[in-house]
């Protein structure tokens, strides 16, 4: 059936949008909305009125803004498109669980295990580079056992910049880091990078112990490709993996 569906995926964070078309497994017109709901929904609309006369249509949708889900079940209803939301109940047989409290799992995560355990087998360790850095782990087993929330880029340097009096709103995404800094943008470029990229290579270490798993490395995120460039650690970027596991998600649902 999943070859058959064409899906509308939707990733809803803390600090942009994305959106893109499932089909056959694969993602294409991706759209990153900085612009908040109004941006994302055009896009939406857009798409729709490209699936043409396909059956079923839908709109797979991952979100960690909870105050956001009733705006994108109207929108989808609009659209005549039939709303599908990733949550712990209903995985697809892609992942199991291994945890007290499912319930309390982001859908992104979620989303991102299942879409790195079809794209790259387990065991795996995906991280999301954010607004968070969140760390998702499954193990050989194909069970997702935990995971790992740390402070993504944008809020330590939002931190910095409001908890000081001098320290300027860095800006991030691209450059690389110093040798030293020697000016106060670059002292704050060499601590956010550097210091960033240890404490990702001494996650992914301490887990691998804890596990004793090979874990293949997945990364995903804005700021995967910014941080990862030069770590000495073998991570795949997947930059639509989210959106992948979403669709795959909700394909498996039916």
């Amino acid at each position: 059936m999943e070859s058959r569906l064409r899906l509308i995926v939707v990733d809803v964070g803390n600090t942009s949008t994305a959106v893109g078309l499932w089909s056959d497994g694969r993602v294409t017109n991706v759209s990153h909305c900085d612009g908040g709901f109004g941006e994302a929904s055009s896009v939406v609309r857009t798409l729709a009125g490209r699936l043409g006369s396909a059956q079923p249509k839908v709109l797979a949708y991952v979100s960690v803004v909870p105050g956001e889900d009733v705006r994108w079940r109207r929108l989808a209803k609009a659209c005549g498109l039939e709303f599908r939301q990733v949550c712990h109940k209903r995985l697809g047989g892609l992942i199991t669980l291994d945890y007290p409290k499912p319930e309390t799992i982001g859908a992104d995560r979620l989303a991102d295990a299942a879409g790195a355990v079809s794209r790259y087998g387990a065991p795996v360790l995906v991280m999301d580079f954010g607004t968070a850095l969140t760390a998702a782990v499954v193990t050989s087993d194909g069970v997702w056992r935990g995971g790992v929330i740390a402070p993504g880029f944008p809020l330590m340097r939002d931190y910095l910049f409001e908890r000081t009096a001098k320290l300027p709103r860095m800006k991030l995404g691209s450059g690389k880091a110093p040798k030293i800094g020697r000016s106060t943008e670059e002292a704050m470029r060499f601590g956010a990078l550097v210091g960033y990229r240890g404490m990702v290579r001494e996650i992914a270490s301490t887990l691998s112990r804890n596990f004793k798993e090979s874990f293949r490395l997945v990364a995903t995120g804005g700021f995967a490709k910014w941080v990862l460039s030069d770590l000495d650690l073998p991570f795949t970027i997947d930059p639509t993996l989210t959106l992948h596991g979403a669709g795959l998600i909700c394909s498996r649902n039916f």
